[in-house]
Formats: C-alpha cells, sequence, structure tokens
C-alpha cells in the first residue's frame, strides 16, 4: 500500500508511520524539521520517503501530493495528522491565529485537495485526526476544541459526499484520539494511552475503514455522555 502523513515527525504520526513501513508498505511523510525527518528515514530507509512541509504552507499541498504520486505511482491512504495546541487561559489571539492557520486552514487545504486527488483516481481512503476534544468547548484553549470541531464536522462532510457518489470508491474515517501521551497532551489525566497502544487501534480504524473511530476504544463512554450532558456540569469541567 501507498501512504502520505502529513505531520508525522513526532507523536502519533510517528507510530503510525513506523507501523506501516515496518509492514512493507511506502510510506511518504511530512513535518517542519528535517533532522527528525531524516531520524525516522534511518530507521525504515527503504520504505520512508521524508518531505519538509509545514502544514501552513497551503500552497504547496497539491504539489507534495502530485511528488508522492509519482514516486508511487499512485496513492492509497493519506492521513492527516498535523495539529497545534496550547493552554491559552487569556485568550491570546496570537494563540488563536496561530492554532486556526494550523488546524483549520492547513487541515482543510490537506483534506481538500487529498479527497479531488482520490475523486480524481476514482478511489482511496482520507483519514484525519481529530479528537474528543471536537465534542466539546474549553475554557482554558478555546481555539483548539474549537478546531477540531471544524476537523470532525468537515470531514463528515466528505464522508457524505463520498457516499452520494456512484462513480467514486473512497473511504473516509474521522480519528479521535482522547489522551495519548505525546508533546500535546500538557501534563499527567486519566485514561492516557501510550503511544504505540493508540496507533496501533488507529491503524486498526483505517483498516476497517471505520467512520468514526474513538482512541482508544474506551472514549466512546466518554463522548456518549458529553453528547448528553446538561450545560451547568459542563460549565465545572
Amino acid at each position: 500500500m501507498n501512504i502520505l502523513i502529513f505531520g508525522a515527525t513526532s507523536g502519533i504520526g510517528r507510530a503510525i508511520a513506523h507501523r506501516y513501513a515496518k509492514a512493507g508498505n511506502q510510506v511518504a511523510i511530512t513535518g517542519r524539521r528535517q533532522e527528525l525527518l531524516d531520524e525516522i528515514q534511518a530507521e525504515n530507509p527503504s520504505k520512508i520517503f521524508p518531505i519538509k512541509h509545514n502544514i501552513r504552507e497551503t500552497g504547496l499541498i497539491p504539489d507534495i501530493i502530485q511528488q508522492v504520486h509519482k514516486t508511487f505511482g499512485n496513492i492509497d491512504l493519506i492521513i492527516v495528522n498535523s495539529g497545534i495546541g496550547k493552554y491559552n487561559l487569556e485568550l491570546d489571539w496570537h494563540i488563536c491565529e496561530s492554532v486556526i492557520k494550523t488546524n483549520i486552514l492547513g487541515v482543510t487545504r490537506a483534506m481538500t485537495e487529498s479527497y479531488n486527488y482520490f475523486r480524481k483516481q476514482k478511489k482511496g481512503h482520507l483519514v484525519n485526526v481529530s479528537s474528543v476534544a471536537s465534542l466539546m468547548g474549553n475554557g482554558a484553549n478555546p481555539s483548539y476544541n474549537a478546531s477540531k470541531a471544524f476537523q470532525a464536522n468537515f470531514i463528515e462532510g466528505l464522508w457524505i459526499k463520498s457516499k452520494k457518489s456512484k462513480k467514486t470508491n473512497i473511504a473516509v474515517t474521522d480519528i479521535r484520539p482522547g489522551f495519548v501521551d505525546t508533546k500535546l497532551a500538557q501534563g499527567q489525566t486519566f485514561w492516557m494511552a501510550d503511544v504505540d497502544t493508540a496507533a496501533k487501534q488507529i491503524v486498526q480504524a483505517i483498516r476497517k475503514k471505520k467512520k468514526v473511530a474513538y482512541i482508544t476504544k474506551r472514549w466512546c463512554l466518554v463522548a456518549w455522555l458529553l453528547k448528553r450532558m446538561p450545560a451547568f456540569l459542563l460549565k465545572k469541567m
């Protein structure tokens, strides 16, 4: 299988790339830091193909997809895993703007171009890594949760579009992790999954072509509760 992962130099993205490459797939990865890209490629040089790119450079995204297409001949799976999140208790606009540029503008362009690539190819699988945070607001970091809600709704729209099309065979999956032990998870909290466990469950969900998958699986319960929780309880969280 030929795979492109946007945002794979650390955390979940890196673990997924390693798992797919180890299984014999060809995996193109993107990230901002060349030294990390080189480090990951060195782990499996015949299967990992690094591309230096910041997801905020939205104009380069179509070129990256075409570059990977020319290298592999086709792309079967594209995973959009780029994202940032910072505490913003003082509601600093610059933090909000940074999150929006990455998690909304960059990620949306990656999803859009990926879906259009698969539509032209008439098949493929598009995956976005959003978050359980998409289900509710967050006073400590409003822009992060809002950006993940945007992603979840946008990719659901692509899922609906894919199901209405009779000329293409495109799978669309929304991965919603809870707390995973990465730099993005700030501090210790409950149900913290290690990166390898999260990556394993994500790969399983992708293989099954699920519409939505919570990582780890027990976060399905939290999602169910959040959708039904009254406002006065949400206010206390």
